[in-house]
């Protein structure tokens, strides 16, 4: 009873601020105003904390801009992580446009959203990456392609840097900067994740949105890592399959470490 008490207490936290920072968010994204970048992350610490997602980060994000950070990708939750400690937009796949609440909140965070069957589109999402980079936005990708079981990186694709290879001609010094990022989820109730508790971390796609998310509330206490690498500069002169290569080594071995308690 005290659980679903405490699930509707934090649900209900997160509609209310849902709505209090709705019109001033459509205002924001109508406009093109500044505020449509910063609201999304207010919201975002605040759905962690109801959610019971505590984040600790390590390291610091890249200052240098265009910034296009490369994370792994284990559940929906790591967008709920990143966007708590930085002002991002993401990119995802067409399909989440339609989901049903979390479709909705993507696009009022102006997700950047690709069609990766579609190849005769992949000039215009490219195109639109590379100008939300050089707009100034932090841009997240997740170069797996799809979410892991959170234990592991799965091979990155390498054709998802092509949108900084577009973004290269309209930077400033001809450098746009990629930050490899590691997402670990590490702890629940302040003790080591096992593997009873890793269905709290990953979400495979053949699990349902709403009962894992139930879950992850009904928890109410794990704990993330985060942390921020060191940057690999991409130019004219990058080759991308090397650029890919260290990218995926050096997120590999922050998750590794992290993982292991180190």
């Amino acid at each position: 009873m005290i659980t679903w008490l405490r699930l509707a207490i934090a649900l209900g936290t997160l509609v209310v601020v849902t709505l209090v920072l709705l019109p001033i968010q459509l205002v924001g994204l109508r406009f093109n105003l500044k505020i449509r970048r910063r609201l999304p992350r207010l919201w975002h610490r605040v759905a962690c904390r109801v959610l019971g997602l505590k984040v600790r980060v390590h390291g610091v994000m890249e200052p240098s801009r265009p910034l296009l950070i490369a994370a792994n990708h284990a559940s929906w939750k790591d967008i709920m992580v990143l966007g708590s400690v930085a002002d991002v937009v993401c990119i995802a796949k067409a399909e989440v446009r339609d989901w049903p609440v979390f479709g909705v909140l993507a696009r009022l965070q102006a997700t950047i959203f690709v069609e990766r069957e579609q190849r005769q589109k992949t000039g215009d999402q490219v195109n639109e990456i590379a100008r939300r980079l050089t707009d100034g936005e932090i841009v997240v990708l997740f170069p797996e392609g799809t979410t892991s079981d959170g234990n592991r990186l799965m091979e990155i694709k390498t054709s998802l840097f092509g949108a900084a290879a577009s973004a290269v001609p309209h930077a400033p010094d001809g450098v746009v900067h990629i930050q490899p990022v590691s997402i670990a989820y590490t702890g629940v109730h302040g003790m080591a994740m096992g593997r009873f508790h890793r269905p709290l971390a990953a979400w495979p796609g053949d699990i349902e949105l709403l009962p894992h998310l139930l879950g992850v509330a009904r928890e109410g206490a794990v704990d993330v890592d985060v942390d921020f690498g060191e940057r690999v500069d991409y130019t004219r002169a990058s080759n991308r399959k090397q650029v890919s290569r260290d990218v995926e080594a050096r997120i590999r071995s922050m998750l590794g470490a992290r993982l292991r308690g180190r």
